[in-house]
């Protein structure tokens, strides 16, 4: 981790580049005004014909008291950074150097709080990282172990069909692998989109089709721990029209879709309604996707609030019995996917329930 840039000359600076409030400016001055002092002590010993030694310890006190004074101001902030830097080591990036100066330890003061604000940033997206790892992860498994399981138990063939889709959900598992591992360099806004054109109604359908499957394996496996699950909200698609196509990454938009889908079915009354509905958007090539809930909504307070990590807004107890709020990722999840691809998501006003609207600008203008 690189420091700040070394400080350069700004323009009308005064004594070459050595501004006034500098620590060589305050030790000159310490110099100079010891050097007065004690010229001007001999003069008055010359004139009242004082003895020298008293001029001399006169002189020493006087300078060692300026001494003191200029060591302090040094010193004082030195102590500071060194606590602050000791418990940088120890793992604690709360702490923070008093930025009030206008020396070269000032300049050190604000290099030692961006050095602490990076490793607090570093030190947060390792964390959020392992957090989205496990929340993306949860759904290819919960899928595969619904299809591995209903052969196990007899509900379901091995025939092709079958373990195709259970080869889909292994060769997601894997995508999804290789993705999340892209997570950290999530800021640096190098992960890669791999864009190309898909029909939006089976795609969408397959989705949804997932979904359902996730919500019944998640099911079994609750069954069994004595908690439950929500398997009594359906799932609606309405894509207008039919034909509709769209311009995107595919595995970045099943993300996007999944997690408002799971968000929005946490949410929902028993036996609601989720409607997942695609339109062609304003502008050419552009997909709009809404996902919509029969629940109670979110306060318009938390609207901005809604897409930030962790956070689970004021709506915290979702509907049905046992079920449980999440980790607070899905939609910061979303919103990561709809910004690699230049778009937008947000909350939109609704009647009922809560709204929540993507839009995509689709395949971008080649140069002629």
């Amino acid at each position: 981790m690189s420091g700040g840039p070394p400080a350069r000359k700004a323009p009308g600076e005064p004594w070459g580049g050595v501004r006034p409030f500098s620590v060589k400016t305050k030790l000159g001055a310490l110099v100079v005004v010891s050097v007065l002092i004690t010229t001007g002590l001999l003069m008055i010993a010359a004139r009242t014909e004082t003895e020298l030694r008293f001029i001399t310890v006169f002189s020493m006190i006087a300078t060692l008291l300026i001494t003191q004074f200029v060591a302090h101001s040094l010193t004082a902030p030195l102590d500071e950074m060194n606590a602050v830097a000791r418990s940088i080591s120890h793992g604690d990036y709360t702490r923070r150097v008093r930025e009030n100066r206008r020396d070269e330890l000032g300049d050190l003061a604000e290099t030692i709080n961006r050095m602490a604000d990076e490793l607090e940033a570093q030190d947060r997206q390792r964390k959020e990282l392992v957090a989205n790892v496990s929340h993306e992860l949860r759904t290819p498994i919960a899928g595969l172990r619904a299809v591995l399981e209903n052969i196990v138990d007899g509900v379901t063939e091995a025939d092709p069909e079958t373990m195709r889709t259970a080869l889909k959900q292994t060769d997601r598992l894997g995508r999804l692998v290789e993705t999340l591992l892209d997570l950290s360099r999530l800021d640096n806004g190098v992960v890669p989109l791999r864009r190309r054109r898909f029909e939006v109604w089976p795609y969408l359908s397959g989705v949804l089709k997932e979904a359902g499957m996730v919500a019944s394996a998640r099911a079994g496996m609750a069954s069994g721990s004595g908690s439950h699950t929500r398997t009594d909200v359906h799932l609606h698609l309405d894509v207008s029209p039919p034909e509709l196509t769209a311009h995107a990454d595919p595995e970045r938009i099943h993300q996007v879709v999944a997690n408002l889908i799971d968000n929005a079915v946490k949410h929902s009354p028993a036996h609601g309604r989720v409607t997942v509905r695609a339109r062609r958007g304003s502008l050419p090539e552009s997909l709009e996707l809404e996902v919509l809930d029969e629940g109670p909504g979110i306060p318009k307070s938390e609207w901005h609030r809604v897409f930030e990590r962790f956070n689970r807004g004021a709506v915290s107890a979702p509907h049905g019995p046992g079920s449980d709020g999440g980790t607070g990722l899905g939609l910061a999840i979303a919103r990561w996917a709809v910004d690699l691809h230049g778009g937008r998501i947000g909350v939109a006003e609704s009647d009922r329930g809560c709204r929540i609207l993507v839009t995509l600008p689709g395949e971008p203008s080649l140069p002629s």
